[in-house]
C-alpha cells in the first residue's frame, strides 16, 4: 500500500455513503406517500422528492469519492485521474441545480407559511385570555376607603362568560358588580362584555342598581340573542350614607358580613334577557366600618363531589371562620375549598370578589 492516508479518507467517505444512502431511502417512502396521499403536483411532494434527490446526489459524491481513495491507495502510478469521477455528481449537480434552487425556494416560502400559520395559532391562544383579562381583570383600580380581593378560574371553554367590575360611581359611592352569561363561547363572552360596560354607563346614570338592571335588560333584550341570559348582581357601597344598597337579577346570593355575622342578599328579580319588561327591585341595608360583600358566579357553588355541590352554606361558612382576613386572602381560601371538595374538574368558570369597606 503506497497510500495509507488515501485508504483512511476511502473509508470515511465510505461511511458517509451509507449514512446518505439510509437517508435518501427513508425520504424516498416519504416522498412516495405524499405522493399517494397529495398528488404528484403538490408542494409536500416536489419538496420531499427534492430533498430525496440531494441525498442520492451526496451519497453518489461520497461513494466516488470512497472508490477514487480506495483504488488510489493501492495503485503504484499516478492515479489522480481516478478523481476526475468526482465529475459525476458534479454533472448531475449541474443539470440538476435549477430545479434545486427553485425546490429550496418553494421550501423557503412553505416556511414562511408555517411560521405564520404557527403566528395565527399563537394569537387564537392568546386572544381568550386577552379577553378574559377585559372581563374579569387580573389587577383592580384601588379605591380609597375599600379593601378588594378577586380570584378568576377559567374553565374548560375557549372564551370566558364570566365577569366582574368595581368602579366608584360618585365620590362617596363604589358599584361593584359580578355577572355570568349562560352557554360557552364567542358570543356569550361577547354579551358579557357589552353588560359588563353598558352597565358601567347606567350606573352613572341611574342611583338606583334596579333602575340600572331594568335599562340594561331593555338592552340586551332588544338584541334577541337566542337562548342567551344573564345572572348578575349590582352592590353600592355609600359611605356617606353609610349604607349598602344592591339588586339582583337570578344570581346566587351574595354574602355581607355584618354585625359578627353573615346574611345573604339574595335574588332581586330574574335573570338578564328573559323578558324585555322584567322589573327589579333593590335593598338597602346599613354599612359599618370592617363589614365585606362577598360576590361569586355559580362556578363556586356548583363545584360538584359525585352527586353533592359545595353549595351556599358552605360558602358562608368559609367566610364565618376568618371573617377578618384581607379580602384577597378570603377569595383564595374559598376557591382551594371548592378545589379540595370537588372530585371532578371545573369545567365552569369561578369568578370571587370581595370588598371591604376599611
Amino acid at each position: 500500500m503506497r497510500y495509507p492516508l488515501l485508504l483512511i479518507v476511502a473509508a470515511a467517505c465510505a461511511i458517509a455513503a451509507g449514512v446518505w444512502a439510509r437517508s435518501s431511502r427513508r425520504l424516498q417512502r416519504v416522498a412516495a406517500r405524499a405522493e399517494r396521499e397529495f398528488g404528484r403536483e403538490a408542494d409536500a411532494t416536489t419538496v420531499a422528492r427534492s430533498a430525496f434527490r440531494k441525498d442520492i446526489h451526496s451519497t453518489v459524491l461520497y461513494a466516488v469519492l470512497a472508490l477514487a481513495a480506495g483504488v488510489g491507495s493501492f495503485v503504484e502510478e499516478d492515479s489522480s485521474w481516478l478523481f476526475a469521477l468526482v465529475l459525476i455528481p458534479v454533472g448531475v449537480s449541474i443539470v440538476f441545480g435549477r430545479d434545486f434552487v427553485r425546490d429550496s425556494r418553494l421550501a423557503e416560502s412553505r416556511l414562511a407559511l408555517e411560521r405564520r400559520a404557527e403566528e395565527v395559532l399563537s394569537q387564537e391562544d392568546l386572544a381568550p385570555r386577552r379577553w378574559a383579562e377585559r372581563l374579569a381583570p387580573e389587577a383592580l383600580p384601588e379605591i380609597t376607603g375599600f379593601e378588594v380581593g378577586r380570584v378568576y378560574q377559567a374553565g374548560t371553554g375557549m372564551m370566558a362568560g364570566d365577569f366582574y367590575d368595581v368602579f366608584r360611581v360618585a365620590p362617596t359611592r363604589v358599584a361593584a358588580v359580578i355577572g355570568d352569561v349562560t352557554g360557552h363561547g364567542i358570543e356569550p363572552s361577547i354579551t358579557a362584555f357589552q353588560a359588563k360596560y353598558l352597565l358601567r354607563v347606567f350606573l352613572l346614570q341611574f342611583r338606583d342598581p334596579a333602575q340600572a338592571l331594568e335599562e340594561l335588560n331593555a338592552q340586551l333584550s332588544a338584541q334577541e340573542r337566542g337562548e342567551e341570559m344573564i345572572s348578575l348582581c349590582v352592590v353600592v357601597f355609600d359611605t356617606e350614607a353609610g349604607t349598602v344598597r344592591y339588586a339582583s337579577a337570578g344570581h346566587p346570593p351574595a354574602w355581607l358580613w355584618h354585625e359578627r355575622d353573615v346574611r345573604p342578599l339574595r335574588s332581586t328579580g330574574p335573570l338578564l334577557m328573559l323578558d324585555r319588561a322584567s322589573t327589579f327591585h333593590s335593598r338597602e341595608l346599613r354599612l359599618d366600618s370592617g363589614d365585606l360583600v362577598l360576590l361569586y358566579t355559580d362556578g363556586l357553588s356548583e363545584s360538584r363531589a359525585g352527586d353533592q355541590l359545595f353549595g351556599e352554606e358552605r360558602i358562608a361558612n368559609t367566610l364565618r371562620r376568618d371573617p377578618g382576613a384581607a379580602p384577597s386572602v378570603i377569595v383564595k381560601s374559598l376557591l382551594e375549598a371548592a378545589r379540595d371538595f370537588a372530585r371532578e374538574p371545573h369545567n365552569d368558570d369561578i369568578a370571587i370578589l370581595a370588598i371591604r369597606r376599611d
